[in-house]
């Protein structure tokens, strides 16, 4: 039976080469260099990129937030709620004669055209839809809330018509011209009958503060 002297020194000899080894492991892992990184480590070329992806992060986001700034700009130039969404009412219309201004080989023209008139009522309807249409029904006007907003429905409709039919239907600029008629009649009616006539029972504080909402909703959604 090995004595208690023996076990130490075995155990310090054992602990020795144990020392040893660890030692040898530690510098061929210095001199390894990247062989010993862990696969978790980042490399020396990522800092860039890194880098690059935040600056890039941020670039988009200071984009993103500047055109909406620039679009609650315009809007606030455009005066009152109905004034704002009359001027709206009048950059979808203009796009609906570029579309119409084209022919079936302008095919990617007519996509893009689609989507930047799709973005634009969206942002137009969500407007009316979250402030106008219920301070409407708020003034005994909810026949004409549900009238005006039943036809936001069938725009939906047109929209989606026109993306699945595609670009160069023989029938697309026939689409694009009824689309544009239920807009402009929409348009009208609420330019000439129903917003009138819901301003002028409004006070100022009351007008001022569904300006306000309209702004900050179109903001949201440019």
């Amino acid at each position: 039976m090995a004595t208690r002297t023996q076990s130490r020194s075995s155990n310090r000899s054992s602990s020795t080469r144990n020392s040893n080894s660890n030692s040898t492991r530690g510098n061929a892992s210095r001199s390894g260099g990247s062989e010993s990184r862990s696969a978790f480590s980042w490399s020396e070329g990522a800092g860039p990129v890194i880098a690059a992806a935040l600056g890039g992060a941020a670039i988009g986001f200071a984009a993103n937030y500047g055109r909406k700034a620039l679009m609650q700009g315009l809007e606030a130039t455009a005066g009152d709620w109905d004034e704002v969404l009359a001027t709206e009412h009048d950059l979808a219309l203009a796009v609906f004669d570029k579309m119409l201004a084209t022919d079936q080989t302008q095919t990617f023209k007519r996509k893009m055209l689609l989507m930047k008139l799709t973005h634009a009522l969206d942002k137009h309807a969500h407007q009316e839809e979250m402030v106008v249409y219920p301070a409407l029904r708020e003034a005994n006007e909810a026949v004409s809330a549900d009238q005006l907003e039943g036809e936001h429905g069938y725009i939906k409709t047109f929209i989606y018509e026109l993306n699945e039919m595609g670009a160069d239907s023989p029938t697309w600029l026939e689409k694009v011209r009824e689309f544009r008629d239920l807009v402009s009649r929409h348009a009208h009616m609420e330019e000439e009958e129903v917003f009138p006539r819901f301003k002028e029972a409004l006070n100022e504080e009351q007008n001022a503060h569904i300006t306000s909402l309209v702004h900050r909703d179109g903001f949201w959604m440019a």
